[in-house]
């Protein structure tokens, strides 16, 4: 059994959505063993509305909620929530794999540093979620809003947790790696950038392929967009408000007028697997990289559907060998020979 914690009274829907979700996970794949934390009493009203494998979830009863108002490192040092609660059981029981949550970002990115501990030699941990690329695939963004201030070893150090998650989440046997930048010359960006681009190109196991701007990443010209967090959060804010504009101007078009509903009809398939193609959810949260076992960070207005996705994508990392080959990568890097001491 794969046995993952699910974070119940994470987000703007739990524990409604999150429950929901978690029997969905539950029907879906016969090997999963779910650890639903929260308020008992709540968890339970939600769980009598379905039918589950009663022998495969159990509850871990929690008084505390850690809401959006809440400092995220106190919330982690003062309250016995849901969300503390589940790390503390990742962290001292082995034979639980990964964490789900909605819950708030702050706490999420607190309690996996202070608690469950990073991987050895990595300096932070990134949120990396995929983002659907025209050719039908993903392109992973990392780091996309957990460090906003980096440094060129974390740049470098985002470069190889990427391309680990490529290959144990995707089966991406050699992921093209790009660095976000403001031009694709290799003159181009600041400083960080700048020096950033010189110790990529001489990274071994990392396959670099120079600069790339924002609008490759959704046209899927590299596997792995390296960001700070804070032009990573403003690029996927940016592809997540497109994405929506692009399907409300559509939509509107459609209802425009009688001629545009009936030529509807003919499209509606064509509509419907662009929606598909175009959709976030299906691919659950982002990962939170770097960590010694596999967080996975869902939206917090995540539905029934995305928290399901959630649950299969940490299954998916686990079966996949994420931190092997995390630390696999990093034995082949000497960032003190390859980066001077900052």
């Amino acid at each position: 059994m794969i046995k993952i914690l699910v974070d119940a009274m994470g987000g703007d829907n739990a524990p409604a959505a999150i429950v929901e979700g978690a029997v969905k996970a539950l029907e879906n794949d016969k090997e999963l063993y779910l650890i639903l934390t929260g308020r008992q009493a709540d968890v339970e009203r939600e769980l009598g509305k379905f039918s589950y494998d009663k022998t495969r979830l159990e509850i871990v009863d929690c008084p505390d909620v850690i809401d959006m108002n809440d400092i995220p490192t106190e919330a982690v040092k003062r309250k016995q929530s849901s969300l503390i609660a589940a790390y503390w059981m990742l962290k001292k029981q082995d034979d639980i794999c990964a964490l789900v949550t909605a819950g708030s970002t702050g706490a999420t990115i607190a309690g996996g540093q202070l608690i469950l501990g990073r991987i050895r030699g990595i300096k932070r941990p990134a949120l990396c979620p995929a983002i659907p690329n025209s050719r039908g695939s993903i392109t992973l963004l990392c780091d996309c809003g957990a460090n906003a201030e980096c440094k060129p070893v974390m740049l470098c150090q985002f470069a190889i947790l990427a391309s680990a998650y490529a290959k144990a989440g995707f089966g991406i046997d050699k992921p093209k790696v790009g660095l976000l930048n403001n031009g694709t010359e290799e003159h181009k960006g600041d400083p960080l950038h700048q020096e950033t681009y010189k110790y990529l190109s001489q990274m071994e196991g990392i396959n670099f392929i120079g600069n790339i701007e924002g609008r490759d990443i959704m046209l899927g010209e590299c596997d792995v967009a390296v960001a700070d967090g804070f032009s990573g959060n403003i690029a996927l804010k940016s592809i997540e408000g497109c994405g929506k504009l692009v399907l409300n101007v559509l939509k509107q078009s459609f209802l425009s007028s009688l001629r545009s509903k009936i030529g509807y009809l003919f499209m509606k398939k064509a509509v419907k697997n662009m929606r598909g193609q175009l959709d976030f959810d299906k691919y659950g949260g982002a990962l939170l990289l770097g960590l010694k076992k596999v967080v996975v960070k869902s939206h917090g207005s995540s539905k029934p559907g995305a928290i399901t996705a959630s649950i299969a994508n940490a299954a998916a990392i686990y079966r996949g060998g994420l931190v092997p080959k995390v630390e696999e990568l990093l034995e082949g890097v000497d960032f003190s020979t390859l980066i001077p001491e900052e």
